[in-house]
């Protein structure tokens, strides 16, 4: 570990993930940069993971273990083909960063690895991940802006933002999170074409009082779900903060979650849904869903606090909070036509030329 860099904590996190002090720099680090392509033909990038895993466990780690890929307040930048393999911690982490275009990677760690997110965009505007596979020990998208009063401070929301034609293998986190470190804001988010196997749940929203900030404007329709715990699953009693300094009166405000057309089969329970007391998540739509439950299910299908919204075409029946609309009102929940400018960004590749003496 002594001949890895360490850096000072990010601003809007205030402190390290694994650690109260700083972090070890990525293998793959950059800051200030423009026009970055990062791709390998499938070439595989090990990060050798298991000695940082191993001293994570046992507590030995005076700073933030590191990521395989991170690049800081850069614009421009193309990840793709590559293979990521067994990383210390998260695999590819863009922050305070813009037009990003993450295709055809593949990601792969232990189902028990501590923390190895595969891909989390934080803090920035105008990110397309697209086929990608991920089969992880954390959340295979996990999408953030800053951790409580630190994040409410610098204020940089991660917005703008599209997932396709991802694969998610990940049996102890979630195929796409919001959260939980989400205190500059998330809005305009938009996955579609997801397949998860063997995964916790498909879609999940984390925060708490304390973070401030909102999750608003998600929009998701085409999943395929294949043995969930949960299909959805929002939580609004997150525990981990960044230190004891937050503001509990610091209220996230989640309103505007649009989620369609997904099937999935062998879950164990539909939904849990818990928003916060005095503080409910808002404007909640859920239609054309079918779930088909395992043999060995929960009772109730559905459990809702402090939520609010409607469902049409969805079964098993939700919740009373979310009542369905019946036959006559059966309209789909929002998904926006018109593409994002990132939309229209082309992949590029790397060129080199070779001397012939």
């Amino acid at each position: 570990m002594k001949e890895w860099p360490v850096l000072k904590p990010l601003p809007s996190y205030g402190r390290g993930r694994d650690a109260a002090g700083g972090r070890f720099t990525s293998l793959i680090f950059g800051t200030n940069l423009t026009d970055v392509v990062v791709t390998g033909a499938n070439g595989t990038i090990d990060g050798q993971g298991a000695f940082w895993w191993q001293n994570f466990h046992k507590g030995k780690l005076k700073y933030t273990r590191p990521y395989l890929i991170e690049f800081m307040y850069s614009d421009n930048i193309q990840i793709s083909n590559v293979t990521l393999l067994n990383s210390p911690s998260w695999n590819v982490h863009p922050i305070y960063s813009s037009n990003i275009l993450v295709q055809g990677i593949t990601i792969i760690a232990p189902v028990t690895s501590p923390n190895t997110d595969g891909i989390n965009p934080d803090s920035c505007t105008n990110v397309r991940i697209e086929d990608s596979y991920i089969i992880s020990g954390d959340d295979c998208i996990a999408v953030k802006s800053g951790w409580d009063e630190y994040g409410i401070s610098f204020g940089m929301p991660t917005k703008q933002l599209v997932i396709r034609r991802l694969t998610c293998i990940s049996p102890y986190s979630a195929a796409i999170a919001l959260g939980s470190e989400m205190s500059g804001g998330i809005q305009d988010v938009r996955a579609e074409d997801i397949t998860a196997v063997h995964t916790e749940s498909g879609i999940r929203i984390k925060t708490a009082r304390g973070r401030g900030g909102f999750v608003k404007d998600i929009y998701v329709k085409r999943m395929t779900l294949h043995t969930m715990k949960w299909v959805f699953w929002m939580t609004g009693n997150y525990k981990a903060h960044a230190d004891n300094h937050y503001d509990p009166n610091a209220l996230p405000v989640i309103q505007g979650i649009n989620y369609r057309d997904i099937v999935a089969d062998n879950v164990s329970m539909a939904a849990r849904l818990e928003g916060i007391e005095g503080d409910p998540f808002t404007q909640i739509c859920i239609s054309n869903v079918t779930i088909g439950m395992a043999a060995k299910a929960k009772k109730v299908p559905w459990t809702c606090t402090d939520v609010e919204g409607i469902t049409t075409g969805v079964s098993p029946r939700p919740c009373d909070l979310l009542p369905d609309q019946g036959p006559e009102k059966i309209t789909p929940c929002d998904f926006p036509a018109e593409p994002l400018s990132i939309d229209r960004v082309v992949l590029k590749s790397c060129t080199y030329r070779e001397n012939y003496k």
